[in-house]
């Protein structure tokens, strides 16, 4: 049996916020666009909106959604949604999703609103029969207009290995072994699944080389990669041949690296100072300013301001 566990989500989520450079491909891919890779990437805030549901005892619930990857690239902004499987609410969710994001850049005056709704897609890493290819939100107006709001999907598994390379779709890497899923978990052969893993490693160490991916992300990327095979085998027999092919690189989690800071140091302040890093890349990350980041890392962790300006002025990046 599959483990019930959110890891497609975290490695989309994780990946976003540390390496939302390689999402340029994925934006030129989807969209039709020519960004080049050093192009400025502005990460929105995904802002979220509550939403009511009934519980199997009949009360209701509210829980908050929150959409998964708003990104601004010069003037345009887009909306990616990564789904691993088929959901019959995704329409309306994108809606609601657009709406969030349009409202942030919003004009208006007396008796009059433009509300610039932005670019989306959605991502499904697995296709069954009823993936859709597109998703199309209609606007119906009292008096009688309608306007088609769409958009194609993305289904990896019509991606081949060599395309998902010579386009850079580095974020697809990760997801592609999801198309051998019932080899894997059933223990059937998986001599594909391994042939194309270790043609990724092979094509993502050649790139590497030239420059195209950082250390950070060559790593990062082979952990992901591992994340979702792990997921996938469950503890199986395919499990340790899988991974090694990816050289037995798995994904930190955040507090499995900050236990591990704490132990290398003996001191309780690496755990602190790994915290504190994290606030701080994280913090820049969604724009926040000094004085924002240096409030949370009093709070958060209980610094005084002066250890909270010094972690700042070490882990945090300058800008220009």
């Amino acid at each position: 049996m599959q483990k019930r566990t959110p890891d497609y989500d975290n490695v989309f989520k994780t990946m976003k916020s540390k390496h939302k450079r390689l999402f340029i491909s994925v934006i030129n891919d989807t969209f039709g666009k020519n960004y080049p890779m050093d192009a400025k990437i502005e990460m929105l805030p995904s802002e979220g909106y509550m939403t009511e549901s009934e519980t199997t005892d009949g009360s209701k619930d509210i829980e908050e959604q929150i959409s998964d990857f708003v990104i601004k690239i010069g003037k345009e902004v887009y909306l990616l949604e990564c789904q691993s499987y088929d959901d019959g609410s995704m329409a309306i969710r994108i809606a609601e999703y657009a709406f969030i994001v349009a409202r942030q850049f919003a004009a208006w005056d007396i008796g009059h609103a433009t509300i610039p709704m932005p670019g989306f897609s959605i991502i499904y890493v697995k296709r069954t029969e009823k993936t859709p290819k597109t998703t199309r939100i209609t606007f119906t107006f009292p008096d009688g207009q309608e306007v088609d709001y769409e958009s194609e999907n993305v289904i990896l598994e019509e991606f081949t290995k060599e395309q998902i390379v010579e386009k850079r779709l580095f974020p697809y890497i990760p997801f592609y072994i999801a198309r051998y899923e019932k080899d894997i978990t059933s223990e059937n052969n998986i001599e594909n699944a391994a042939e194309d893993l270790e043609y990724f490693r092979n094509e993502m160490i050649r790139l590497h080389k030239k420059g195209e991916l950082t250390d950070d992300e060559i790593i990062d990327l082979m952990g992901f990669v591992n994340t979702i095979i792990t997921h996938i085998t469950n503890g199986n027999k395919n499990e340790e041949r899988l991974v090694n092919i990816m050289g037995g690189t798995v994904i930190e989690t955040a507090s499995e690296k900050l236990i591990r800071r704490g132990r290398e140091t003996g001191k309780a302040e690496g755990k602190a100072e790994g915290k504190a890093e994290e606030i701080i890349e994280m913090g820049q990350e969604f724009g926040l300013d000094d004085a924002a980041i240096l409030k949370r890392l009093q709070e958060k962790i209980g610094l005084s301001l002066e250890t909270a300006a010094a972690y700042l002025e070490q882990y945090g990046k300058k800008l220009v």
